[in-house]
């Protein structure tokens, strides 16, 4: 049974201490929602692994696909959205293919837990916030008394900064910082081995933001735990992560150790999204924005899904999908140009590069339009 192979698995890890194994492995996952236009391919073939206690960061624009990843992981997709193929191991057991009691009792919450974009929306408004994470942990810990609940709440509270008297507070009365430092001691309370993080400090100050990232860097180390933190900020991935994947159309546009990429990337949206984001360390930085939109993923073409946007597409970007392509020390790239990274870094800190996309746009929609009349 899938599950008895998952807790085999947590006893081997615990016996041995050994963590030169994958946590988490996905292959080829494809996760489509149903539309009246057709399948949106959300997540189009996206393979990533992640070890124990490591943290990965799931950078791009929204609607890129993170999110459904990180729902994709944990079986928590809307009624529209399904898996159609791929495999998502959590220490060699493919949790794609376990039932919803299954899910339930063994994987959420114990093994994977999640820190909701909007924290305020992931809590029982009638239910006091401390009751939520003591009904968390004795759901799950039939042995834990409801004194020992309380206790591990109001500690939990007390380490992300939060007066663990607040624990009998509803969720209104909290601030936006609170009620995601509530949540995060929520998804923390079992000590889960896969912490998702899907924007965990949007709309918070920076100060405030900091504070946070720091905070659940801390319990991350304290409590053995592996997150993926998902964000459209590069600044934050590089401050926080070990590994970045950069995320567009769908599909992994790139994956390398955090300093790779921002140091080394070879994707040209990858350029464009260090270009946006202001480096502390040059006074003389002109940040630059992608024109354009993210493409639509409705039963997409062939081609590269971020040619329209792309300053340095030639016509095999048009025409033919790129393969991920290995450029050393797990450095991956799906690019038909990486291999000519270094001009083309070079080019892309002029403005005037950019600029240029919506021109030849421009040129290429009214060559359709012409075709089309034809």
């Amino acid at each position: 049974m899938a599950t008895e192979e998952l807790d085999d698995s947590r006893d081997a890890k615990e016996d041995t201490g050994s963590e030169s194994e994958p946590l988490l492995e996905i292959e080829d996952l494809r996760t489509h929602y149903r539309t009246d236009r057709g399948a949106l391919h959300a997540v189009d073939g996206v393979n990533l692994t992640l070890g124990p206690q490591e943290t990965l960061g799931l950078v791009g624009e929204s609607g890129c696909g993170k999110t459904t990843v990180a729902k994709s992981i944990i079986r928590l997709l809307p009624r529209n959205g399904e898996i159609v193929s791929g495999t998502v191991r959590l220490r060699g057991t493919d949790v794609t293919e376990l039932g919803e009691k299954e899910l339930r009792e063994e994987i959420r919450w114990t093994e994977i837990s999640m820190i909701p974009q909007a924290a305020m929306n992931g809590f029982d408004p009638v239910k006091t916030v401390g009751r939520q994470i003591v009904d968390v942990i004795r759901r799950h810990e039939e042995d834990t008394s409801k004194q020992e609940a309380w206790a591990r709440a109001e500690e939990l509270f007390e380490s992300l900064g939060l007066e663990p008297s607040r624990v009998k507070d509803y969720p209104h009365q909290f601030s936006g910082g609170m009620a995601q430092r509530a949540m995060i001691a929520m998804a923390l309370a079992l000590s889960p081995s896969l912490l998702l993080a899907d924007e965990p400090t949007t709309a918070l100050d920076v100060m405030i933001q900091d504070r946070i990232l720091r905070q659940v860097d801390e319990l991350q180390a304290e409590f053995e735990t592996a997150m993926i933190l998902i964000t459209h900020d590069m600044s934050v991935v590089s401050e926080n992560c070990d590994y970045i994947a950069v995320m567009y159309g769908g599909r992994i546009a790139e994956f390398a150790d955090a300093e790779t990429v921002i140091t080394n990337p070879r994707h040209p949206y990858t350029l464009g999204l260090r270009n946006a984001f202001p480096d502390i360390s040059r006074d003389d930085q002109d940040l630059v924005s992608i024109p354009g939109s993210p493409p639509e993923v409705v039963d997409p073409d062939e081609g590269c899904r971020f040619a329209p946007r792309c300053p340095f597409a030639e016509d095999e970007c048009w025409e033919v999908t790129p393969e991920p392509e290995s450029y050393g020390d797990g450095h991956v790239v799906e690019c038909h140009r990486a291999d000519e990274a270094e001009v083309l870094r070079a080019e892309a800190e002029d403005k005037e590069t950019w600029l240029s996309i919506l021109d030849d746009s421009r040129e290429r929609r009214l060559e359709e339009l012409e075709v089309d009349d034809d």
